[in-house]
């Protein structure tokens, strides 16, 4: 009976259903009999999927000695006594049948083929499942660490799934035994085999750490309506909230940020900007900018760009570290956002950075643009060193540009 007890041992801790495994379990035994018979017509296969018994019967019509014309539909009376002495002319005859009676190789071939369809009923079930939950959270220990990869185990489903270390933040530092959160972010097979890949860095695994913390977004009182993040430095979050009664960034936050905290700890000290949501474009892209506090904005709705005026000691704030805070808020907004300082009185004498530009290659000049610096005395205000750190741009060149700004002004 090894088959029987091969499905015993495959249908521990299985998810497939008691239909699909029945139909399966008849298949196989279906073409154990075609192969031994030729045909499985007048044949009854019964599989019980509870305690895993199996039952095959043959049926025949019984006739009188020497009238069979067909064996596999007919069965002479004397050997049907021998079966059942109460067998009579003209009956059914129901003959069960061992597995013995097939014989060793075709057991053993009818073993693998049960193997194999039932390791295929699992993959389809995994990868359905799977598929059906992308972009949920999932917690999960570690349970091998290789060189590109981490190999996580579902504690809800013991799968192994898949997170790739492009898909870590910065200072994700994990070990076997780990337990770990993320989001299932892509599920796909490959060689027929369903492969789960998980992520840390995407916009779902901040939603999900919110909804977890923040019972108003779970009860649907409060909206995210938009994630944009840099994993790991910073994160920008809009939100709306359908109950007046509601401050949706101070419920976001909570008491003395009690909310957010944990939030941030989960994602490495990950900087997050939540701000109320609005279709008023102005004051959208002016609280994006947060922590930056915006004198006056020019928009352009055809070409979707912001011209975004602040004072000198506001720039940094609005550009942010490396560029992350300008470029999370026009992700944010949908909006191209270029900031300008503000000119002041005493500053007429100001040269735009553009009336260099036979003297300063434009992509240099770009640069500079780029962190706010449209003139030649918002360049000069700023030291050697605060340049190259903003720009990138190599310290020759830094010198050589403020050379020619000092220049103008000697003159």
């Amino acid at each position: 009976m090894k088959l029987v007890e091969t499905f015993a041992e495959f249908k521990a801790g299985k998810n497939i259903d008691r239909p699909t495994l029945m139909r399966v379990l008849e298949d196989v035994f279906r073409s154990l009999i075609r192969k031994k018979y030729g045909s499985d017509e007048n044949f009854n296969v019964i599989v019980n999927t509870q305690k895993g018994d199996l039952e095959i019967w043959r049926i025949r019509k019984i006739v009188p000695d020497g009238e069979v014309t067909d064996d596999l539909k007919e069965i002479a009376i004397s050997e049907a006594l021998s079966i059942d002495e109460d067998y009579e002319v003209g009956l059914e005859c129901y003959e069960q049948l061992e597995l013995d009676d097939f014989g060793r190789r075709a057991i053993m071939a009818a073993r693998q083929t049960l193997v194999s369809r039932v390791m295929e009923l699992e993959k389809d079930d995994v990868y359905k499942r799977y598929s059906e939950r992308e972009g949920e959270m999932v917690i999960g220990e570690v349970n091998q660490v290789l060189k590109k990869e981490f190999l996580i185990i579902d504690d809800a489903t013991s799968n192994e799934l898949i997170l790739p270390k492009t898909e870590t933040i910065r200072g994700d530092h994990f070990r076997k035994g780990d337990i770990v959160r993320s989001v299932i972010k892509k599920v796909e097979l490959r060689n027929s085999v369903p492969v789960i890949t998980l992520s840390r860095t995407d916009s779902n695994f901040l939603q999900r750490l919110m909804e977890q913390e923040v019972p108003e977004i779970e009860d649907g009182l409060i909206v995210i309506r938009k994630i944009v993040r840099i994993p790991g430095e910073r994160a920008k979050v809009a939100v709306e909230s359908f109950d007046d009664r509601i401050d949706p960034v101070g419920a976001c936050v909570g008491m003395k940020g009690s909310r957010i905290h944990g939030i941030v700890r989960e994602l490495r000290n990950e900087n997050i900007d939540i701000v109320n949501f609005t279709n008023n474009q102005t004051l959208y892209i002016q609280r994006s900018l947060t922590p930056a506090k915006i004198t006056t904005i020019e928009l352009d709705d055809a070409t979707k760009k912001a011209n975004v005026y602040l004072k000198a000691d506001q720039l940094s704030l609005a550009i942010g570290k490396g560029g992350a805070n300008i470029k999370l808020a026009s992700k944010l907004t949908g909006y191209e956002i270029d900031v300008y300082r503000d000119q002041e009185e005493g500053e007429l004498d100001d040269v735009d950075l553009d009336e260099f530009t036979d003297e300063i290659e434009e992509w240099v000049i770009e640069a500079f643009k780029k962190i706010g610096c449209d003139t030649a005395r918002s360049v000069l205000n700023l030291s050697v060193e605060e340049l190259v750190r903003r720009t990138d741009l190599e310290e020759e060149t830094v010198q050589e540009v403020i050379k020619i700004l000092d220049e103008e002004f000697k003159d």
